[in-house]
């Protein structure tokens, strides 16, 4: 049996892969468990300075796993650790970089936009369609409106549509666009060889710092978003459209 998380070492680099490729690296309850202890093992050692954020196959990420969301007896469980996992990437001392290939979509975007850096290359694919499941994006709002302008933000959370790399990049959701996959690592790879030419502590400080000079604490806006999250996880909106997901129908509606 594969493990959901491969973690891997060289010198002050640690790579994490996403490892469910026949499930489009979905977020599931056991990988985001594991994906929360890798970045913890990672930034324990004081040997390492990057995390570099992969998916396995053809895709990043398609975000949360809705097979087993629509299981009630491990909504709160995954809800919690993809809380743990977005506030970990968004606190951590170490720089993180998304290496986006295939799609980022829902959670899977979350993950990307709560790294410091994301690269991908030209085909990909994002999105954020959780209004289509039922489903609030608090959690991810949280860093897509310290990333991006009102209209924009409104724009991927509201209308729920994908869109690609090029416009993903235009409107400052990604740093670097490659031609393809085989460029991702070269463009990675640069970016990591700047970073090491930074001090250690000068990058956790400056980081910190952007952190600590928007409004209100990353933090206070995931434990808001949480709340949020955990309710919408729970209702009658979610059950229909995480159903519909999963029968390949379209939702059902009802008024509010």
């Amino acid at each position: 049996m594969n493990l959901p998380i491969l973690a891997t070492t060289s010198g002050p680099v640690t790579t994490v892969t996403l490892n469910r490729p026949d499930r489009r690296n979905a977020l599931n309850v056991e990988l985001l468990t594991q994906l929360c202890a890798a970045l913890s093992a990672a930034a324990a050692d004081p040997a390492q300075r990057i995390v570099i954020l992969r998916g396995a196959g053809q895709v990043f990420c398609s975000g949360l796993d809705l097979s087993e969301a629509a299981q009630p007896e491990v909504a709160h469980r995954s809800a919690a650790l993809i809380d743990q996992v977005l506030r970990t990437l968004a606190t951590t001392r170490l720089i993180t970089i998304a290496a986006v290939q295939g799609a980022a979509v829902a959670g899977g975007a979350g993950l990307m936009s709560a790294c410091d850096f994301a690269v991908a290359t030209r085909d990909a694919k994002f999105g954020y369609p959780e209004v289509r499941r039922g489903l609030v994006p608090a959690l991810i709002m949280t860093f897509l409106r310290r990333q991006l302008r009102e209209r924009e933000a409104r724009e991927l959370l509201l209308l729920g549509k994908f869109f690609d790399a090029r416009h993903a990049q235009a409107i400052g959701l990604i740093n670097r666009v490659v031609a393809e996959e085989a460029a991702l690592e070269t463009e990675v790879q640069s970016m990591v060889s700047s970073l090491l030419q930074g001090a250690p502590g000068a990058l956790a400080e400056t980081k910190q710092l952007l952190r600590e000079l928007w409004p209100s604490p990353v933090t206070t806006d995931l434990d808001r978003a949480q709340a949020l999250h955990l309710v919408a996880r729970h209702s009658a909106e979610a059950q229909e459209g995480i159903a519909a997901f999963n029968a390949k129908r379209p939702p059902n509606w009802a008024p509010p």
